[in-house]
């Protein structure tokens, strides 16, 4: 039995974002310090703190409107809409502040439990229904007065509390699979700062190998020192805007993951409205808009992606994982930076990046380095996909849960 109303007349508060002169302005974020959330910080329902910005302790205290509180719900209501996060306090993050972007939806847990309500408005029919609200063409929003109206359906406590932890169960294993890829990376990057940046390699642990000059400083004897474009190919096979064939995979820069190399979101689509970039399983994706976003991976399959990326493809097969690392690695992402060109919307430069100095061992080291990260690069593949699978079994058994077509007993 589910019970209708009003937002407005379930006990939810809405709560907005601060729109006064005290809102914090560039200059005054910092490095470290209070979560201040904007648009981009909400990654799967989640606050993606690489993609966050913060503020001094002194300037959140001055702000009372927008403070997050444990199992609040935060939406996107200008620009992108009807975007959702799920905050949960932490002791590293114990609160934080929203935007004038945003706003929270907190609940009495004892009529609304939190995360129930997170799912149902990141359902499909909640998700329609508020981008309709949305006025306006340059930046759409939705008027909080209509966001009041909308019609919410709830059954009962220990329902909801079924619900949850059903979909729950898909997204812990969503979250246990993105912890093991990210060991996997992490494996791979620190061989490769071990063997290629720091060389600590297998024969020479102990730095003894003799050192001689090269483009990238002293480097061992024996080893190559080669410009990235001696390495791979720089794919520029444009697809020309208009009909392709059924459900192509195509990757905008907004489907890649940050700071890893697991490129495992995409669209399907069947007609592209402006020219794109092929590209093939294996190849490594390296996004050239704000570089310092860090977006670069491995395709996972064959596809169409935003022009805005660079489509790099090892010419040496046997060189894949050294490629995927040097291309992965904070020193190439940081030539990246240092020479975008733009200010509002900096890009990196090829003609710049082209001229990467990659150290090229003997092809013995290359095969033991091969024989850990080729492993790794294929599990991560593997977990990728199978989160990609688990996010849609999520996404279409949650709302027949939430309208009560799917019985709890079977979907257990």
């Amino acid at each position: 039995m589910q019970v209708t109303k009003k937002l407005e007349e379930w006990p939810i508060k809405i709560i907005d974002g601060d729109r006064s002169s005290r809102y914090p302005k560039r200059k005054e974020m910092v490095s470290k310090g209070v979560l201040f959330l904007s648009t981009p910080a909400l990654v799967d329902g989640s606050i993606d703190t690489l993609s966050s910005n913060f503020i001094t302790q002194q300037k959140f205290d001055s702000i009372s409107k927008g403070r997050l509180e444990n199992f609040d719900i935060i939406m996107t209501t200008r620009g992108t809409i009807g975007k959702l996060a799920f905050f949960k306090s932490s002791l590293e993050f114990p609160t934080g502040l929203i935007n004038a972007q945003m706003l929270i939806l907190r609940p009495d847990p004892e009529f609304v439990r939190p995360k129930y309500l997170f799912y149902l408005l990141g359902s499909d029919k909640y998700q329609m229904q508020m981008k309709s609200f949305s006025s306006g063409s340059a930046q759409p929003q939705i008027p909080i007065t209509d966001l009041k109206k909308t019609a919410l359906s709830f059954p009962s406590i220990e329902t909801q509390d079924q619900v949850i932890a059903l979909i729950d169960g898909y997204t812990n294993l969503i979250k246990n699979n993105n912890r093991r890829i990210a060991i996997l990376e992490d494996i791979a990057q620190t061989l490769y700062r071990e063997w290629f940046v720091n060389f600590r390699y297998p024969d020479n642990a102990n730095g003894n190998q003799k050192l001689i000059d090269s483009p990238l400083g002293q480097t061992p004897e024996g080893w190559e020192v080669r410009p990235l474009i001696e390495l791979v190919n720089f794919k520029r096979n444009t697809i020309k805007k208009g009909n392709v064939p059924d459900k192509t995979p195509y990757m905008g820069l907004e489907h890649f993951p940050r700071k890893s190399i697991a490129l495992s979101e995409w669209e399907k689509v069947s007609e592209i409205g402006s020219n794109k970039l092929a590209f093939n399983r294996g190849d490594i994706l390296f996004g050239k808009i704000r570089p310092n976003f860090h977006k670069v991976g491995v395709a996972q399959v064959d596809g169409l992606c935003s022009s805005d990326a660079f489509v790099l493809s090892p010419k040496n097969a046997a060189h894949h994982a050294l490629i995927a690392m040097v291309t992965f690695s904070n020193e190439f992402v940081a030539q990246a930076v240092q020479t975008s060109q733009g200010s509002k919307m900096p890009r990196a430069s090829w003609d710049v990046l082209k001229e990467f100095s990659v150290p090229v061992p003997a092809q013995y080291i290359i095969e033991k380095f091969n024989a850990v990260v080729d492993p790794a690069i294929k599990q991560i593949r593997v977990l990728s996909l199978k989160n990609r699978n688990l996010k849609q079994q999520r996404d279409m058994l949650l709302p027949k849960l939430i309208s009560g077509k799917i019985n709890l007993n079977e979907a257990n």
